[in-house]
């Protein structure tokens, strides 16, 4: 069950926000001790730069950007931890400073290296807890709970103490704790980080199914990216606090020329073929991998070009990794 949300009014607006810090210089070198006493220096760090986002209700959005482009300072702000320097940023129709006991109510955050499970007592313990100081009414926490242990496989952790569970099997009690009061919009904080390949994807078909099934808004971000691709069906990538692009995952492609990658499969001692037009990435035992850009060289040409060697025995072509696709658009923001 979810408080009624309007399906016209933005789930989360942010208008024109910059938030700045201030950090004191010091040189560390000893004659400047009395120096950095009597005047020290500031240095203003603006970690965001009159963003503006809407997210509307139901949206699966990926948030994302290099180490300082400013996502954990935004989820921050979304959840009223901070405040902007300058700017207007609405929630649920809600000021995340002002209201923010109300849009608590409405709302769930996690951060992943963070947790709200009492460390010393079994899980269930934190939950009846949560239900209890929430005032989570029986039919919702009954509910609720049933389906967090249905789809996150909570049974064999439930009477476990908090301190012994694995990250994973944390990150799932979290992740469960959150929704316990039907939230209709959460914000994740690297929910994925450290998690094994099994822990990853079962989180990931989780807040895939809350966001189908329930329509529930979800903002989450994430170093990534392949992560974020198989989750979200939008990116708002970060760029030293402004938004450098706000889109589908076949745009972010399409803005590098929409790389893809071809592995050609030969006689393990065989030389890799050249192939014009194509970047050999790596070869290995007749395994040839190459990239080339799919608005430059189109797939009938790629297959001329490798009907003129017989040797070839597979061939297969996929688009570049997400990942991979960044990093260039990274690189491209530094020049």
């Amino acid at each position: 069950m979810h408080a009624a949300v309007h399906q016209d009014i933005p789930a989360l607006a942010i208008d024109n926000i910059t938030k700045q810090y201030f950090q004191w210089q010091r040189s560390g070198k000893v004659r400047d001790i009395v120096k950095n006493l009597i005047k020290p220096e500031k240095k203003a760090i603006t970690a965001l730069d009159h963003l503006s986002l809407t997210v509307m209700p139901g949206e699966f959005v990926a948030y994302a950007g290099a180490n300082g482009a400013g996502k954990s300072t935004t989820i921050k702000i979304l959840s009223g931890i901070l405040q902007p320097t300058q700017g207007k940023v609405s929630v649920l129709g809600l000021d995340p400073v002002r209201d923010r006991i109300a849009l608590m109510k409405q709302a769930g955050v996690l951060f992943g290296q963070r947790t709200e499970l009492w460390w010393d007592h079994p899980v269930i313990t934190s939950f009846e807890w949560k239900k209890q100081v929430w005032n989570i009414p029986d039919a919702v926490y009954n509910e609720n709970l049933a389906m967090v242990r249905e789809l996150l496989d909570l049974d064999d952790i439930l009477k476990s103490f908090a301190r012994e569970l694995s990250l994973g099997q944390r990150m799932r009690a979290d992740i469960a704790m959150l929704l316990l009061h039907s939230p209709s919009i959460i914000f994740l904080d690297e929910p994925t980080l450290g998690l094994d390949v099994l822990a990853k994807q079962q989180m990931i078909r989780f807040l895939k199914e809350i966001n189908k099934e329930r329509g529930t808004t979800i903002v989450v971000t994430s170093h990534d990216m392949d992560d974020l691709e198989q989750m979200a069906q939008r990116m708002v990538l970060l760029n030293k606090g402004k938004i450098a692009f706000d889109g589908d995952f076949d745009s972010l492609r399409s803005v590098l020329g929409g790389l893809y990658r071809i592995s050609v499969t030969t006689e393990a001692h065989s030389n890799p073929p050249v192939l014009e037009g194509m970047k050999l990435l790596h070869s290995e035992n007749g395994v040839h991998e190459y990239e080339f850009d799919k608005g430059r060289l189109e797939i009938h040409q790629v297959l001329g070009l490798l009907a003129g060697f017989p040797e070839i025995k597979d061939v297969e072509i996929q688009k570049a990794p997400i990942e991979d696709v960044i990093a260039d658009l990274y690189l491209s923001w530094k020049k």
